[in-house]
């Protein structure tokens, strides 16, 4: 039986101050009664096509907690999709977006400029890999900014085709949307999409041949761009350096270089979507940096503003400054209140070293996890760096994905007081995002309930 006991030093991840006592207790069945009264209410007026993963509403949040309308406080894995990273109501981010507020919440930037932008889109220059003059724009989400890079790449390169890879996600809107791989529930009937979208094979090393190795893989995906498109007209790569929504899936060591080489040898923009995989999620503070690669444009938001849309592209100067004045903004884009809380939240990680505490949630789960997989035969892997990590579950003995199971653990886990995400193309990912200022105490009693709730289910004839 696995057992969540394991000595760990309490320097891997000390316990910081929080509003919220940072405990799992369920004082109602779930949903709870306010829950439910409130879903009657929803039904009532928002569409359908608004999904949620839980049927119980927040009354309030704080470091690893989410505090439901009823009372309960379930243990928060998901962080509003790697979103609150320092949590969803850290006092200085609070306080950052008050001062803010109190003097001006919006001019737009393309009208009557303000500090704040300029100081995001410095920090942003100075943080993102590559040591080459940069430039940034700022917007309201990521889709918002996946769309802008490709604009600015195809208008620098004037060429129209874009590659993106299987098991991709990269947004909802129109372009985006092409360019995600998974069609249900993001693209199904919402056609027709972009043009010049092409996907390539991305590398899965749990379901790749056990011989294939990263370069290999890229130069598979290498020959059918250039077999297929042709280098001549294709604008840029667009890869997540982890892929998010389509597994958590990191590619073989030398997977992204070898792309990365081919495309500066090419006059190919290579963008890179670290929407999800940004601001010291994967124990760097952006995940490109696993493999020192220096990506001519990255995308950016979830985790940069302690839970305010923003977003933003950063990268080569030369490729930025090509667009006409007027070719890029939007009205809401680089908010005051937004840049305030961004740099708040910025120097939060900063302060707390939250690359160090995701490496630390990863060597305090990752050991637990291989636990739980070789006990109950049905994790095929688990992966993942740093607070971006996952399980892909499969029938025992087979590499066969098993969706109703991953639905059934994360269900009867929240039944227990702990949220979990599910991902995959194939449904079959349970993904851990813990806020990076999670206690370890917190940490193994949420991991603790995925093994009890997998070994249950698993035992069951």
């Amino acid at each position: 039986m696995v057992s969540t006991e394991r000595e760990f030093p309490a320097s891997a991840l000390p316990e910081l101050d929080h509003r919220l006592p940072q405990r799992r207790t369920l004082v109602t069945d779930l949903p709870g009664p306010r829950s439910q009264a409130l879903t009657v209410r929803r039904k009532a007026v928002v569409a359908a096509g608004v999904g949620s993963s839980l049927p119980i509403y927040a009354a309030d949040a704080d470091g690893g907690v989410l505090l439901d309308v009823d009372g309960n406080s379930l243990i928060d894995l998901g962080s509003g999709i790697a979103v609150t990273g320092v949590g969803a109501s850290h006092p200085k981010v609070v306080a950052a977006l008050a001062e803010q507020a109190a003097h001006f919440t919006h001019t737009c930037f393309m009208v009557t400029p303000y500090e704040g932008y300029v100081r995001v889109a410095e920090q942003l220059c100075a943080l993102t890999p590559g040591e080459f003059d940069k430039r940034t724009v700022l917007f309201n989400s990521g889709a918002e900014a996946v769309e802008n890079a490709v604009k600015v790449a195809r208008l620098a390169t004037g060429r129209p085709a874009v590659v993106a890879f299987d098991h991709a996600y990269h947004g909802r809107t129109n372009l985006t949307m092409a360019l995600t791989a998974k069609s249900m529930p993001y693209k199904a009937n919402f056609g027709p999409f972009a043009p010049e979208i092409y996907r390539m094979p991305m590398s899965y090393p749990y379901r790749d041949a056990a011989d294939l190795t990263g370069e290999q893989a890229a130069r598979r995906a290498i020959s059918q761009i250039e077999t297929q498109i042709g280098a001549d007209s294709l604008a840029a790569l667009i890869i997540e350096p982890i892929q998010g929504e389509g597994g958590f899936i990191v590619p073989a060591p030398g997977f992204l270089p070898t792309l990365l080489h081919w495309a500066r040898e090419h006059g190919v923009v290579f963008i890179a979507d670290e929407v999800q995989t940004g601001f010291a999620r994967t124990g760097a503070w952006f995940a490109t940096e696993h493999e020192q690669l220096e990506p001519d444009l990255v995308t950016m938001a979830k985790g940069i503003a302690g839970g305010m849309p923003l977003a933003a592209v950063t990268g080569r100067a030369d490729l930025l400054d090509r667009v006409h004045a007027g070719g890029l903004g939007g009205t809401y884009g680089g908010n005051p209140v937004a840049c305030a809380a961004a740099l708040a939240t910025l120097e939060v990680m900063r302060e707390l070293d939250l690359p160090a505490r995701a490496r630390a949630i990863e060597s305090i789960a990752v050991p637990l996890l291989r636990d739980l997989a070789a006990e109950t035969g049905v994790i095929g892997d688990v992966r993942g760096r740093g607070a971006m990590l996952a399980i892909e579950l499969v029938r025992p003995g087979t590499s066969t994905p098993d969706p109703l199971l991953t639905k059934a653990v994360a269900a009867e886990a929240f039944s227990r007081g702990v949220l979990l995400l599910t991902c995959g193309t194939y449904g079959n990912v349970i993904r851990l995002l813990p806020p990076l200022v999670i206690g370890a105490d917190l940490l193994t009693d949420g991991i603790g309930v995925l093994a009890a709730v997998l070994r249950d289910l698993t035992s069951r004839p």
